[in-house]
């Protein structure tokens, strides 16, 4: 299967849609890096505040003005690792890294944003949204079937002017429409929820490098993580119970999503919980009863509640 995915849990996906052999699907930023040498560049986000006229610089350049927000130039493992928000002159000072940059403190819409890009042009895109919890938690994403026109066209316009040549899956994150972060890959966390035909499409964009898909029938749909204490272990849930939560109604997939024979501590999480699974469906009620139903086969005390 030529989709490269470090996650097993994501397999399911596209383990029965068929794939020439020669094509090759990244889904994991270091591969991304690797097999795209000519629009790398995008992983470095000085240059993509730069692209929109940012006031941005990397530590050791001091901002005009406070609070700015703080994070690596370049950190291709993602979970927000090193960022972190800076109010003043003298904790830039205190806070000094190297290899770190800052840029301002943006208000607004957090937005996720899949897009197929056929040679430099946008082709398809469908946005989804966070409800944030504590901690880099989030409560669930919508994946929206409602189109965002404005943050459309500015990222349309973005991929015109910059990615010339590229035919690929592109994501980004904008805050209330500024990207502030780019990839050459796709958000696989929720791709069952783009609708019949979606991964098909998908294999013909890197294999033909023509987006063709119908997406007519697109509706929202809902992602909801279970988490858990951090500085526990864990076992997977029995495979009845993993079958039972899959053929809910409603429910499109369930993703365990940690490895039974790591370490919990070498599980990139974010600091607030450990993401024991996720649980794709059609509604959020359908999601939350998968949920509960999830969460009874774990310890009671080490889960976290999120109802």
């Amino acid at each position: 299967m030529p989709v490269l995915e470090r996650d097993p849990w994501r397999l399911q996906y596209f383990e029965h849609v068929p794939c020439p052999e020669h094509v090759v699907i990244p889904t994991d930023d270091p591969d991304c890096w690797l097999l795209s040498p000519a629009h790398r560049w995008i992983y470095d986000k000085l240059k993509v505040a730069e692209t929109q006229a940012l006031s941005a610089g990397p530590h050791g350049v001091m901002p005009a003005s406070f609070p700015v927000f703080s994070k690596p130039v370049t950190n291709l493992k993602g979970m927000g690792i090193g960022s972190r928000v800076i109010r003043s002159a003298a904790e830039m000072e205190h806070g000094y890294a190297p290899g770190h940059m800052w840029m301002p403190l943006l208000e607004g819409e957090h937005v996720s944003t899949d897009c197929a890009v056929e040679n430099g042009r946008v082709a398809w895109l469908r946005h989804a949204t966070g409800l944030a919890w504590d901690g880099g938690m989030f409560r669930y994403w919508t994946i929206h079937a409602q189109a965002f026109p404005g943050l459309a066209a500015h990222l349309a316009g973005w991929v015109d002017a910059h990615m010339a040549g590229y035919t690929g899956m592109m994501n980004f994150e904008t805050i209330g429409g500024t990207i502030i972060e780019a990839h050459l890959r796709f958000a696989d966390q929720w791709c069952d929820l783009y609708g019949a035909g979606w991964v098909e499409a998908l294999v013909r964009l890197y294999a033909e490098g023509r987006w063709t898909f119908d997406d007519s029938a697109r509706r929202d749909g809902f992602s909801m993580p279970l988490f858990a204490h951090h500085g526990h272990g864990f076992a997977h849930p029995p495979a009845a119970v993993q079958t039972e939560i899959r053929t809910m109604p409603g429910v499109k997939s369930l993703q365990v999503t940690f490895h039974e024979g790591k370490p919990p501590q070498d599980h990139a999480m974010p600091p607030g919980g450990f993401r024991l699974a996720v649980i794709n469906a059609t509604s959020l009620d359908a999601a939350r009863a998968a949920r509960r139903r999830l969460a009874a086969a774990f310890d009671p005390r080490l889960v976290l509640s999120q109802d």
